[in-house]
C-alpha cells in the first residue's frame, strides 16, 4: 500500500496543501471582527461570472443624489486581500471596509471575489478581476435588464476608480497595466485612477523592511508561503505576477498608466517594495503618489476602517478622486 498524503504547506491551520495536490480549506472561520451596520449604505450580492460562479457585493448610499457636481455616484471597484489564498467580499473586514468607502467617498462600491490559490494559481485572480470590470462594462452597455442599482443614470461609468488591499493591490496594479489610461477596451467604463493599499509585491532579493521584525499578524514566513501557494508551478518571486520589475518589468516605462495612489504603513514588511514601486514609476514619468503612515502595520485601514487614521486615508482617496475625475485623457 502507498503512503498517505503528507502536508507540504500549512497556512496557520486554515489552509493545507498535501503532497498529492489535494487542499484542505477551513470553511468555518471564527472572525473576531464585528460586522458594521450603517443605515446610510445598502448592499447586496450579485453573480458576475456565471460560468465560474463568482459573486460580487455591491454597496450604494441611500441618498438618491451624489455629492459630486454631476449628481452621479462615482464607482469604486474594491479588490480584497488575503495573499491570493484567503478572503472574500463577504468577510467582515472586507465588508466593513467597503461600507466605509461607500459612505466616506459617496460612491457605489463593487467588491468582486476571485478564485483562490492554491486550487487556482495566478494569474487566475487577475483574470477574474478583468471579468469583473467586463461585467461592469456590460451593465453600462445594457439598455434593459441590467442591475437596477447601476441603471437610470444614477452612476457615472466614466468615473471609475479601482482600489485594492494587499494582494488586491497587486491585482489593481495588473489592471492598471492591462487597461492603460485612455484605453477604450471597456468603454464606456473609464478607470480614472488606481489606489494600491499596501500592495503585495515580492522578489527574490530581500528588502530591509522584509528583514525587519514581524508584524502582529504577518511574518516573512507567511508572505513566502503565500507566494509558494499562489505562483504558477516552477516560478519564483521575480515573476512579473509577484515583482513588477521582474522578468523584463522595465517595460512598465512604456505603459501609459492612469494615476496611481499608493498607501502603506511605515512598519509594514511590504513597505520597501511599495516605496520602490512608486519611486521607479515616478522616475519613469508616471503620475504616482506615495503616502506612508508612520508606525502603522499591514491592514491598518482595511481592518480598522472607522479609525482616526482611516479617516485620513479616506480624505487622501477623496482628494485623489477629485483631482482625477474630470481630467481630459487621451484615447489610445
Amino acid at each position: 500500500m502507498g503512503s498517505l498524503p503528507q502536508i507540504v504547506e500549512d497556512c496557520m491551520g486554515f489552509l493545507q496543501l498535501y503532497s498529492d495536490g489535494t487542499v484542505f480549506r477551513l470553511k468555518d472561520i471564527n472572525f473576531n471582527t464585528p460586522v458594521v451596520h450603517d443605515n446610510s449604505i445598502l448592499f447586496k450580492d450579485c453573480v458576475f461570472d456565471e460560468k465560474l460562479n463568482l459573486h460580487l457585493r455591491m454597496y450604494k448610499p441611500t441618498s438618491t443624489k451624489s455629492t459630486t457636481t454631476c449628481n452621479k455616484f462615482p464607482i469604486i471597484v474594491y479588490i480584497h486581500g488575503g495573499g491570493f489564498c484567503f478572503g472574500s467580499c463577504r468577510w467582515p473586514n472586507s465588508h466593513n471596509c467597503c461600507v466605509r468607502l461607500a459612505s466616506g467617498l459617496g460612491a457605489v462600491v463593487i467588491s468582486p471575489d476571485y478564485r483562490l490559490a492554491p486550487e487556482h494559481r495566478l494569474p487566475a485572480a487577475m483574470d477574474d478581476a478583468v471579468s469583473a470590470v467586463r461585467w461592469l462594462q456590460r451593465q453600462a452597455l445594457s439598455q434593459s435588464g441590467g442591475d437596477a442599482w447601476l441603471s437610470g443614470g444614477a452612476v457615472d461609468f466614466g468615473r471609475v476608480f479601482v482600489a485594492g488591499d494587499s494582494s488586491g493591490g497587486n491585482i489593481a496594479h495588473h489592471l492598471a497595466v492591462r487597461f492603460g489610461i485612455g484605453s477604450t477596451e471597456v468603454e464606456p467604463v473609464r478607470v480614472r485612477g488606481y489606489v494600491l493599499l499596501a500592495p503585495f509585491f515580492g522578489g527574490e532579493v530581500r528588502t530591509k523592511s522584509e528583514e525587519g521584525p514581524s508584524e502582529e499578524f504577518l511574518s516573512l514566513e507567511i508572505l513566502d508561503r503565500f507566494w509558494r501557494l499562489s505562483m504558477p508551478v516552477g516560478e519564483n518571486r521575480d515573476h512579473p505576477l509577484a515583482n513588477p520589475w521582474g522578468g523584463g518589468g522595465s517595460s512598465l516605462e512604456k505603459v501609459a498608466l492612469a494615476p496611481i495612489l499608493v498607501v502603506v504603513g511605515g512598519s509594514e514588511l511590504l513597505k520597501d517594495r511599495a516605496e520602490e514601486y512608486a519611486k521607479r514609476l515616478k522616475e519613469a514619468g508616471k503620475e504616482i503618489e506615495y503616502v506612508e503612515f508612520e508606525g502603522k502595520q499591514h491592514g491598518f485601514f482595511t481592518n480598522h476602517p472607522f479609525s482616526e487614521v482611516a479617516n485620513e486615508v479616506i480624505q487622501l482617496i477623496k482628494q485623489f478622486m477629485f483631482e482625477n475625475s474630470d481630467r481630459e485623457i487621451m484615447i489610445s
